[in-house]
């Protein structure tokens, strides 16, 4: 069974792609700060079906500095890291002037800083396990397309993308694929402050005229992780119903 971590997995994406993941075969490692009740309930069911392939690390991404030792643990515990897809994130929306540092440096760190560190300490253990891997970023359609309100959200997804892009040149040679999902407007936690006349204006524009699912990104990321993504590197696959076509 390849164990695949999940960062964000306690809700939303992260969940979504964790569930889908258990489901089709993965050991999946979930980490968040708290076990939401509908994890717990993911949790219940996947020992049911798949016995073992679902677990939860309660860590709060943003403490840096530990989180080699989170990946170290991991390792120790379930054996060889196959998968990491780096998907906890935060926003804040609002125009740049009136936004905080406090704000700023939250998104910054969680956003771009955390996943950077986080991978070097998997890529560490699957340079040393010598086994290859999948490292898959979660991004946005905002890191290319402009929103009004979102512009520090939008600078930390882009730099998502060329991170993405300069790492896969860097570790192909050692059998690792690093790509990136940009979903575009989904329903989570994080998105539920929009209105539902922005949300309909987002479903006009969208070449398909309806929105994507948390059910598309977790099938986007299941298919990268997989055999028949093996020759696709350094990409992003946009899952927004042709929102940004």
């Amino acid at each position: 069974m390849r164990n695949v971590i999940v960062t964000g997995g306690s809700r939303g994406i992260g969940l979504g792609i964790a569930r889908k993941l258990a489901g089709t075969g993965y050991r999946v490692i979930a980490i968040g700060r708290t076990e939401s009740c509908d994890l717990t309930a993911a949790i219940v069911e996947a020992e049911r079906c798949n016995p073992g392939s679902l677990h939860f690390i309660s860590f709060d991404l943003a403490e840096v500095d530990h989180l080699s030792e989170v990946v170290r643990d991991i390792r120790m515990r379930f054996g060889p890291i196959y998968g990491l897809v780096n998907n906890a994130g935060i926003s804040f929306d609002g125009p740049l002037a009136t936004m905080t540092v406090r704000q700023i440096e939250q998104m910054v760190k969680l956003n771009t800083l955390s996943p950077m560190v986080f991978t070097k300490s998997v890529l560490r253990w699957m340079m040393a396990d010598g086994g290859g891997g999948r490292i898959i970023n979660m991004a946005s359609v905002m890191a290319f397309t402009g929103y009004s309100g979102l512009a520090v959200y939008g600078a930390t997804k882009a730099s998502v993308t060329g991170f993405t892009r300069s790492l896969a040149r860097e570790v192909g040679r050692l059998g690792i694929n690093v790509n990136a999902v940009a979903p575009g407007f989904i329903g989570t936690d994080m998105t539920r402050g929009i209105g539902d006349e922005q949300i309909e204006q987002v479903r006009r524009r969208s070449a398909l005229k309806r929105l994507p699912e948390v059910e598309d990104v977790a099938r986007s990321v299941e298919f990268l992780l997989g055999d028949g993504a093996k020759n696709i590197t350094g990409t992003v696959l946009v899952v927004d119903a042709g929102n940004s076509a």
